[in-house]
């Protein structure tokens, strides 16, 4: 791969050059704290694998789990995982959170790599690398997932590129045309482009902030927390408990066929059907349907009469 990666490109060689701080493009992020430095020389020093090592120690990890030739292939592909981390600093995140996600991607892709396909690693990885980072941007962007579809991933990552490909960064909305014009080129809907502009131009805001400038409660004062209270959840558990230990105790009561019939019938969620029984039984269909109707019938009463009996008999 010569120079940097683009979206949509993947590297054809392992040659991926060196890195360094200024790699990448332009970012609000302009110092590096000592540690990452000292990560990037390291992985400047790293050795490169030739293509028959790589192909050597896939089949290796493949076809054996050997996991120093695991080491050995992440740690010659660390370089571009470094390399791809860059692209994605204008979004504000710290580089070395960024290559680690990078990292994690590199792991699967080596754990999903076919040796016998006939393409590098690299060439294979740089997808996962990427989606590995674009899952770790996306969801970290906003405290409220900002796009879990492909459609809205799409939006996110490129809408600003587009919006000032066709100057509307200026006017800050986006005229009914240009919505047409980014819906086309990105294949999506119109309604999740003006979505999505209204999302990322929009700040997050704190639950804790003050409602009124003279204070007067917090935002989060007003949420209503649509879960069951701790006591009611209580209840409602005991109340299920009592029912199912008077269930068990009423299928006590059944006949051994009874019982049978009514649990395949009434209490599984795949119930068997009346030619099943029948079958398991030797009788007829409508035998299987009577008794299940009777097994029902003394249930419902043993159940009404436990209801209404006195509290001290057991």
């Amino acid at each position: 791969m010569n120079g940097t990666a683009t979206v949509g490109t993947a590297p054809t060689t392992a040659n991926y050059g060196a890195i360094s701080e200024k790699t990448g493009p332009r970012s609000p992020i302009t110092s590096f704290d000592r540690s990452l430095a000292l990560h990037l020389q390291k992985v400047n020093k790293l050795p490169m694998l030739t293509a028959e090592d790589e192909q050597v120690l896939a089949k290796r990890y493949r076809e054996t789990g050997d996991a120093e030739a695991a080491h050995r292939l992440v740690a010659s592909h660390l370089r571009l995982v470094a390399k791809i981390a860059m692209q994605y600093r204008g979004y504000g995140f710290p580089v070395a959170e960024l290559i680690s996600e990078g990292n994690f991607g590199m792991m699967r892709a080596i754990r999903r790599f076919d040796p016998d396909h006939g393409v590098r690693l690299s060439t294979y990885a740089i997808w996962w690398i990427r989606a590995a980072i674009q899952e770790y941007v996306l969801h970290s962007w906003s405290m409220v997932k900002i796009g879990t579809t492909a459609s809205q991933k799409k939006l996110f990552f490129n809408l600003r590129k587009l919006k000032a490909r066709l100057g509307s960064e200026r006017e800050g909305r986006l005229s009914p045309e240009m919505v047409r014009q980014i819906s086309v080129v990105l294949a999506v809907p119109e309604s999740e482009v003006l979505d999505m502009d209204a999302r990322l131009s929009a700040a997050d805001h704190s639950l804790n902030a003050p409602m009124r400038n003279d204070g007067g409660g917090e935002w989060q004062d007003v949420l209503v927390d649509d879960r069951e209270n701790q006591e009611a959840s209580f209840a409602a558990q005991e109340e299920l408990d009592a029912r199912r230990a008077l269930l068990r105790t009423a299928m006590t009561r059944l006949a051994d066929r009874e019982r049978d019939i009514l649990t395949e019938r009434r209490l599984h969620e795949g119930p068997a059907t009346l030619h099943d029984l029948a079958r398991k039984y030797g009788i007829s269909r409508e035998r299987v349907r009577q008794i299940e109707i009777r097994a029902v019938e003394k249930l419902q009463k043993w159940v009404a009469n436990r209801a209404f009996a006195p509290a001290a008999v057991g």
